[in-house]
């Protein structure tokens, strides 16, 4: 999958890709991370992206030509991508539209700054995407938050088992995990998860999901239409938990 980001900070981006998950997709071939500067599709010597907004009021807008430039290069050089923009006014970013996007095979995320785009750029964009309601100073930080996102669902970046299990995927937050050592400041790991008992283990983590999600996010388990065989198992287990704890 091939991910260009069009914005005025390149090195922001050529940063990002230098670590962690996304920076070994690249290595092995999977995805494709490019930054475009938009300075190069601008015309005049001083690579000017900005200028005033017609009618008055405060700050800059950025300049339409220069992303029209840059959009006939790119459907001559790729052909047709789809095209993201971030900002404020987009849809709120989150798993299922990361899901979604892996499906493109060709993703351009233009980011803005400023006071905001010229509005006739809207002629080339196909969706405006949020990451939270909240002011950032350009789309930088927001593209690379999709990208990151987005890469995991692309296969071969990240064990598909993982995915399965990762926060989110069945509408619950993700278990407690815990590692060695057993015991530390006589805080010890839960005498379950070293029995042995792959299923019991697995009951015993999808009720610590269902509780953790029903406290901090019972928007997310409304959503959950469907229970397996486990999901049931644990909410039978749940149910005895608060009982005995009630007791």
């Amino acid at each position: 999958m091939r991910f260009s980001v069009v914005t005025i900070f390149p090195d922001m981006i050529e940063s990002f890709k230098k670590f962690g998950v996304v920076a070994q997709a690249i290595a092995n071939g999977i995805i494709e991370v490019n930054a475009y500067n938009l300075r190069d599709f601008t015309t005049d010597k001083h690579r000017v992206v900005d200028d005033y907004p017609f009618g008055g009021g405060p700050g800059m807008v950025m300049k339409a030509e220069p992303f029209f430039r840059f959009y006939d290069f790119y459907l001559e050089k790729f052909g047709k991508p789809h095209v993201v923009l971030t900002t404020p006014q987009g849809r709120i970013f989150d798993n299922e539209k990361a899901m979604e996007l892996a499906q493109k095979e060709d993703l351009v995320i233009l980011c803005g700054r400023y006071e905001g785009i010229d509005e006739r750029v809207m002629e080339i964009v196909d969706e405006e995407i949020s990451i939270g309601d909240y002011v950032l100073t350009g789309g930088e930080l927001a593209a690379m938050v999709i990208i990151d996102a987005t890469s995991r669902f692309v296969p071969g970046v990240v064990d598909e088992e993982s995915v399965k299990k990762e926060s989110f995927m069945n509408d619950l937050l993700d278990h407690p995990v815990y590692t060695r050592p057993r015991s530390i400041q006589k805080k010890e790991v839960p005498e379950i998860l070293l029995s042995g008992d792959h299923e019991k283990i697995e009951i015993w983590r999808r009720k610590e999901a269902m509780k953790k999600t029903i406290l901090k996010r019972p928007d997310l388990f409304l959503k959950k239409e469907s229970f397996d065989r486990i999901d049931k198992l644990s909410i039978i287990e749940l149910v005895r938990e608060l009982i005995k704890d009630a007791q």
